[in-house]
């Protein structure tokens, strides 16, 4: 239920199922394509539990969930009735770059097929360490059924690669699956002598080099995306009483004779300079690549766009046999686990500590994302310091030229798809994994030492800065939070003003009551705890709420706004709706609104201050976030 209410939230702050043109997700995200990402609601989102964080970048709304996104995915999918397939006939309307489409078009080819490559991967890893430890023995039966399961996932890439390429083309997925096949099928392959890379022949006596596809990653691509551009129009052009099975039939002839003739052999030779490029620029001084990347890793994961490195590892694992480049990334991942822990050693709020141990935890599994968005990224230096000591871990592992036999995602269970399936276990596997163990040292050391600093401390604290107040402080000048007080969060983002400075005698004077004003930067006004909306005027400029506490609140959005007659506002909820804290009440248009000459000011008014023996603002900057404490109601005693 917790999962299907989230999903519920979701779809409402995406701007409903009719905004939302595609979805799939990764290991911890949501990644959305929406027809008006200004119909989406980012912060509300940020604020929903559940939810670590909102990331919009590469012309995706990506919804960072954590461990359960499969679970919060499949709701999704079910209340919106969506079929997993790119709707290629509605487009967003703004126009995204080359980067964006390109990052959009690997992530939702590659997403959907990296558990498959990472499970045969893992797989691959225990079978060399049994080799390695004499378990099993090579040319046994034994060897033979667990080497089959492990390589399958890669030695039949195409066709899992053609069913979500087409898929994300536009075209009939299962058409993917069968040209995959055809470049795989036996009747092919055994053409090539053994050992042999080519082999020159003829289709319909025009001269070809038939090459094997086994694991390959571009052709196919390639491949699919021919496919599902003829297959659309061929739709177009043809009747519709014989072309539901003239257009997939013609499509897929003319796509298979094409790519072993021109596209297959174009595209491998293609890809195999790429791979000869990417490592002959490592080779030049593989420390200092390393020292680059490393560091540089988990920036890209922010913002979604590390992405764009999987088909690049994939094809040297393919060309290969081995890629360079994922076991870089492993000192970047355990340096943030590293700082995350040492941010779990100093918390002391039971809260924060018990987030902070997840995260290690998720972390330890690959999952970096809960301890960046949740931890180290809020309070910064923890983030930063992971970074850096990442670079003595890339410098480490590009000094030995360490190399990865499988495709994996950076986890504990990856340190086994470093042991080579010739030599076991050797010096490059060793130096992943000291560098793995320095850069988590040195994260750890640095962030417990350094990595808190003075204005973050409440964050995993709040006893502890309320203790340094009051000794420096005194009872004077401190707010004295007693646990019967009722606290009152901010409906708005802005600048916090005295209500006595309000352009209006009403307000000013407190005939109303006590309270507060924000001149607001961010066009809404949110819940500002779980309650009622008592009264929404027909202009929509004023919200009566009642928080479930007992506490009656007026926000009035403007001075004389009144006049608009609801102009440039819009209203989420009505009256008598039962809502919950940072819940959107209502939208207005800041600049419009000035421009027709309205202040924005908006008063925070506690209608029933007389039920409360002293009513506090207890924010002391100018500057507030929506759901950042306010207020405190001191109450009556009797």
């Amino acid at each position: 239920m917790k999962n299907k209410e989230l999903a519920e939230s979701i779809i409402q702050h995406v701007g409903g199922k009719n905004n939302i043109i595609s979805l799939v997700h990764c290991a911890t995200r949501l990644r959305f394509a929406l027809k008006d990402e200004t119909k989406a609601n980012a912060e509300i989102l940020k604020k929903r539990k559940g939810i670590i964080t909102v990331v919009q970048n590469s012309g995706q709304f990506q919804v960072v969930i954590g461990n359960n996104v499969a679970d919060v995915y499949s709701d999704i999918m079910q209340l919106t009735n969506l079929n997993e397939t790119t709707n290629t006939d509605t487009q967003p309307n703004k126009k995204s770059g080359i980067l964006s489409k390109l990052i959009d078009l690997v992530s939702n080819i590659f997403i959907p097929v990296l558990v498959v490559m990472v499970a045969g991967g893992i797989l691959k890893g225990i079978l060399a360490l049994l080799l390695t430890i004499d378990v099993v023995q090579r040319n046994t039966s034994t060897f033979n059924f667990l080497d089959a399961i492990s390589d399958a996932p890669l030695y039949y890439l195409p066709m899992i690669l053609g069913f979500s390429a087409v898929k994300k083309f536009g075209g009939n997925p299962y058409m993917g699956l069968a040209i995959g096949g055809a470049l795989l099928h036996p009747s092919v392959s055994n053409m090539i002598p053994q050992g042999k890379f080519l082999l020159e022949t003829h289709l319909f006596g025009i001269p070809i080099d038939l090459i094997p596809y086994a694991s390959s990653v571009f052709p196919i691509i390639l491949a699919a995306w021919f496919y599902s551009l003829l297959e659309r129009n061929f739709n177009k052009i043809m009747h519709d009483s014989f072309k539901k099975f003239i257009a997939p039939l013609l499509s897929f002839v003319i796509t298979v004779l094409l790519t072993f003739a021109l596209i297959g052999p174009a595209v491998t030779y293609g890809s195999g300079y790429i791979a000869s490029g990417i490592q002959y620029l490592y080779a030049l001084n593989p420390v200092i690549a390393s020292m680059i990347l490393a560091p540089l890793w988990q920036v890209l994961v922010i913002f979604g766009i590390h992405w764009g490195l999987v088909p690049l590892c994939l094809n040297n694992v393919a060309t290969n046999h081995e890629d360079f480049l994922l076991p870089i990334l492993f000192p970047a991942v355990f340096a943030q686990v590293g700082a995350v822990f040492a941010v779990m050693l100093r918390a002391k709020d039971p809260q924060f500590k018990a987030l902070a141990s997840s995260s290690v935890l998720s972390g330890i599994f690959g999952v970096t994302e809960p301890a960046i968005y949740g931890i180290n990224l809020p309070l910064k230096r923890p983030f930063i310091i992971g970074c850096l000591s990442a670079i003595i871990g890339g410098a480490i592992i590009g000094c030995y030229h360490s190399v990865i036999y499988s495709f994996s995602f950076i986890n504990v269970f990856s340190f086994l798809q470093l042991i080579s399936p010739e030599h076991g276990i050797d010096d490059k596997f060793y130096a992943v994994v000291f560098a793995c163990v320095i850069s988590f040292i040195i994260a750890l050391i640095a962030t417990y030492l350094f990595g808190i600093s003075k204005d973050k401390i409440s964050m995993i604290s709040p006893n502890d800065i309320h203790e340094d107040q009051a000794n420096s402080q005194g009872n004077n000048n401190q707010t004295n939070i007693n646990n019967d007080d009722i606290t009152i969060f901010s409906p708005m983002t802005g600048k916090v003003t005295p209500l006595s400075e309000v352009n209006d005698p009403t307000f000013a004077s407190e005939l109303m009551g006590k309270g507060i004003a924000i001149i607001p930067t961010v066009g809404q006004a949110v819940a500002p705890d779980d309650g009622e909306v008592v009264s929404l005027f027909r202009t929509k400029h004023a919200i009566g709420f009642q928080t479930e506490s007992g506490a009656e609140i007026l926000i009035h959005i403007g001075i004389d706004t009144v006049k608009l007659d609801g102009q440039h506002f819009e209203a989420h909820v009505e009256a008598g709706r039962k809502v919950k804290k940072g819940d959107l009440l209502v939208s207005f248009d800041i600049e419009a609104i000035k421009q027709a000459g309205f202040e924005v000011t908006t008063p925070i008014i506690i209608t029933n201050s007389d039920s409360y023996q002293d009513i506090q603002c207890i924010f002391e900057q100018d500057n507030i976030q929506s759901g950042e404490a306010l207020l405190v109601l001191s109450q009556n005693k009797e």
